[in-house]
């Protein structure tokens, strides 16, 4: 599942930064959603992200800005002042397990060579998958599917060794999938790869389109990753849906480190949208866990919330977590930041605030340390009632999937509908992961 055109990658270095985890966390200040929103009172800001994952040089959960939805590139340093109690994050560095790409040669052109000229094989990719880079589209895999079926293998001149394999499996009910397997190893053994491709349909218009790699280094990192997106055609509301998922793990072979991201997004032809997400690190005695959701009706109703936290071997605990609901103008916002030291002894501030639709809104709170308040305030209502990636941007970049011919149906036939228990009511799933924070 993992192999590259650019050697075998280069020993990982991940060094191990202490992070000063006794401050607690600014209140209101961790925000997960990548978009840029308007402040109190009017004026523009960015929303700050959390992406604590191990890095070369830093362990710590890092704060960095983001806006529009738009992946994050650079990392600014970012500090915050609370009492006389300072953090200090430093900027990101390269994403670990990772080799540079070849100057000049984009991503698709990469993929391309791997099935084609016929007869030579195809080049290792032995470079694992980047952190927090979300759902790729369909266009960065360059999947191109051979149209006959083959099983074929060689020898390169540097020793190594490659298979590739292409089958198309039938069944039932219009059942089709097409897939092309290549892997390959180096000479002796040491640093080996496998990526699949394929694509499936059937009669009732199911289509899906999707890669799986994985692979290890001579160094002994190891990782895997999977992605996916399919259309169907929801058997009770009869609307076309596209959803896309993706899950990426990697793991270092020098030291306790590694991590695991699961993401996924739904949409439907009326606006219906729904995004998550769940990561976890780890790097020696420090571990961070990070969950987010948002689900938007269609009909102006909106829902977002985040829950992060991050604790030590030696017991020290801290984390930040919020929900938005919103719907016609009116709505509320409610959050904790908290912080558990190794003796046990909890720091926590709860907050919220109402929005009455009216121009006012109720603001409330209080802390273990005795803060209190309680006002009403004159102040603008803003948030976003779409997702600033919809059901047209995702058909707009599914292109491929949406060009997957299914069988010919004979005469007569007709594809067996299994309509299956009625789903359940939109939103009740959003906490898809498999933790919690330890504060709820």
């Amino acid at each position: 599942m993992a192999a590259s055109s650019r050697g075998f990658a280069a020993p990982v270095d991940l060094k191990f930064r202490r992070f000063d985890a006794s401050a607690p966390l600014l209140h209101r200040t961790l925000d997960l959603r990548k978009k840029r929103g308007r402040c109190r009172g009017g004026a523009d800001v960015h929303r700050l992200t959390q992406i604590g994952y191990c890095t070369s040089d830093s362990i710590a959960p890092m704060w960095t800005k983001s806006c529009s939805g738009k992946s994050v590139d650079n990392a600014d340093e970012w500090r915050f002042k609370r009492s006389l109690h300072r953090v200090r994050v430093q900027a990101m560095p390269e994403l670990p397990f990772a080799s540079p790409r070849r100057h000049g040669v984009s991503k698709l052109e990469e993929f391309y060579p791997r099935c084609c000229p016929r007869n030579s094989g195809p080049q290792s990719r032995d470079t694992p998958p980047k952190r927090d880079t979300g759902i790729a589209n369909e266009k960065d895999w360059g999947i191109d599917l051979l149209n006959e079926n083959i099983n074929e293998s060689g020898t390169n001149e540097d020793g190594s060794t490659w298979h590739r394999e292409s089958i198309e499996e039938l069944g039932e009910n219009g059942y089709r999938c097409r897939w092309t397997k290549m892997c390959g190893q180096s000479y002796d053994g040491s640093s080996q790869w496998i990526e699949t491709w394929w694509e499936k349909s059937d009669w009732t218009g199911y289509k899906e389109l999707g890669v799986e790699k994985s692979g290890k280094n001579a160094e002994g990192d190891s990782w895997r990753e999977t992605w996916k997106e399919v259309l169907y055609q929801d058997e009770w509301s009869n609307l076309a849906r596209i959803e896309r998922s993706a899950q990426k793990q990697a793991k270092s072979g020098t030291e306790n480190a590694g991590w695991y991201e699961k993401w996924w997004e739904k949409y439907d032809a009326k606006g219906w949208t729904e995004k998550g997400a769940y990561k976890y690190g780890r790097l020696n005695e420090q571990s961070w866990w990070e969950k987010w959701g948002e689900h938007y009706d269609g009909r102006g109703s909106v829902m977002k919330w985040t829950d992060k936290w991050a604790e030590t071997e030696l017991g020290t605990k801290w984390g930040d977590k919020w929900e938005d609901k919103f719907f016609a103008g009116i709505g509320s916002r409610q959050g904790e930041t908290w912080h558990v030291s190794p003796t046990g002894h909890r720091w926590s501030r709860t907050w919220g605030e109402e929005y009455l639709g009216n121009g006012k809104v109720h603001k409330y709170g209080n802390s273990t340390t005795g803060e209190s308040w309680d006002i009403v305030v004159d102040e603008e209502t803003h948030y976003e009632t779409e997702p600033h990636y919809g059901w047209a941007d995702v058909v707009g970049n599914s292109s491929q999937l949406l060009s997957i011919q299914p069988r010919e149906r004979p005469p007569g036939v007709y594809p067996n509908l299994d309509f299956g228990p009625p789903p359940p009511p939109q939103g009740d799933d959003l906490t898809d992961s498999d933790s919690s924070s330890p504060s709820q």
